[in-house]
């Protein structure tokens, strides 16, 4: 392995057919070279779907009441119903697969009118009334004062958490913590800012929102016990399937709607819309590995061509070191390493200025204004190209493999009278 004559003797054979081996080489670089372009690529794809999501819950599901449409128990189909306070105990109390329940109710209206104001200036938003645990479900980065807790609910307080937009529209470039905003004619303790972790339509729209405590938006606005939707997520040991199904069957019973009515209680599952975006991505992940697996195989086989040329080339310089004394094991051995380090060395090249171009392009899109929605941060992770590299290596051997059984299947008295 450090033979000085033997990588002597490599470099020169190499050298020796500059153009063939150079076109090889580049056959190899090439594969490599887009393998990982194309896998940083798919990450920054990955990278920028999750980034829109944020901080999401994986296992969450939200639920909300809709019209009926079945006719059940002397009810006519259409009938329109809410949830209620009453509902959300019944379900923490029957379904012990629920790891945190949310409800949350949104003041009416909407953001139709200008429905905040501070002083002179005013702004349409959405009130939102929550709990404190909607924040572990669906986080938002608190950079100002606080989120919500637990005592805000319990004594009812004029407090709100309001949006990056909010702060901006009202408040400008002063401190909104501790000041106080009028909501529908009622005025609240601004006791935080927050900035949404999404990004385009849902990111734009939660920070116009104002969050207030839900017991306070109840009373506040007469809304007596009415829950407007339910965010769920289920413990470790459950899908949030099977607890989507178990929520659905206890509030049909409860508000006296028929057990096949898919319609009556409406729902997105969060779950399953990243189990998809899972699948999709390693579908392309695979793709990519399949393209990228069969670009190298094709710089392989040149590889074991030029070293075919290379073995029949030195026929006679073989045969006389087989005269001399030269093992079968030797010879084989020389020819590999030949493969291996033509193969390795293209490879390396390959995968440096990929990664290289790779890290430019995020660099770009850095100072280009920030995180692109839908493609962010390509790039590779180390075991891949560490793997891929061992795959180029172990590639390299089996092509020097035939070339080596050819040079040593011949007969030293042939080889030698070879012209």
């Amino acid at each position: 392995m450090f033979d000085k004559d033997r990588w002597t003797e490599v470099y020169m054979a190499l050298k020796s057919n500059k153009l063939r081996t150079f076109l090889t080489a580049f056959g190899v670089f090439w594969g490599i070279f887009m393998l990982i372009i194309m896998l940083g690529s798919g990450k920054g794809l990955e990278n920028g779907v999750y980034y829109g999501m944020g901080d999401f819950a994986t296992n969450s599901v939200f639920i909300w009441a809709q019209p009926t449409s079945k006719a059940y128990k002397g009810f006519k189909q259409g009938r329109s119903y809410h949830f209620n306070n009453e509902d959300t105990k019944a379900i923490l109390d029957n379904i012990p697969e629920i790891k945190l329940l949310a409800p949350r109710i949104e003041a009416r209206g909407g953001n139709a009118n200008n429905n905040v104001v501070r002083g002179l200036k005013t702004g349409a938003f959405s009130i939102l009334g929550d709990v404190p645990d909607v924040d572990k479900i669906d986080p938002v980065n608190m950079y100002d004062g606080r989120f919500l807790n637990d005592i805000d609910l319990l004594k009812n307080r004029k407090v709100a958490v309001i949006g990056k937009r909010v702060n901006e529209v009202l408040f400008e470039d002063d401190d909104a913590v501790g000041q106080y905003i009028k909501i529908n004619g009622i005025f609240f303790q601004v006791i935080g800012v927050f900035h949404s972790m999404h990004s385009q339509g849902w990111g734009e729209w939660q920070d116009q929102c104002v969050f207030i405590p839900f017991t306070t938006l109840q009373k506040t606005y007469n809304y007596g016990t009415r829950v407007g939707h339910y965010s769920i997520t289920s413990k470790d040991n459950y899908t949030a399937s099977y607890v989507e199904d178990k929520v659905k069957a206890l509030l049909k019973r409860r508000h006296k709607i028929h057990p096949d009515d898919e319609r009556a209680i409406g729902s997105h599952n969060v779950e399953k819309e990243f189990v998809k975006i899972n699948q999709l991505f390693m579908g392309i992940s695979g793709l990519i590995w399949i393209v990228g697996i069969g670009t190298l195989m094709a710089g392989i086989i040149g590889v074991s061509n030029i070293m075919l040329f290379i073995v029949k080339k030195r026929t006679k310089e073989i045969g006389i070191q087989r005269a001399i004394g030269a093992s079968p094991s030797m010879i084989i051995s020389s020819v590999i390493t030949e493969s291996v380090v033509l193969t390795g060395l293209a490879g390396w090249v390959g995968l440096v200025i990929g990664v290289a171009l790779l890290e430019m392009l995020s660099l770009a899109i850095e100072k280009s204004g920030g995180d692109q929605p839908m493609f962010t941060h390509p790039e590779v992770d180390f075991k891949l190209a560490i793997m891929a590299l061992g795959i180029l290596i172990l590639s390299g051997i089996l092509a020097g493999i035939i070339p080596a059984k050819r040079a040593v299947s011949i007969k030293p008295i042939d080889a030698i009278r070879d012209e």
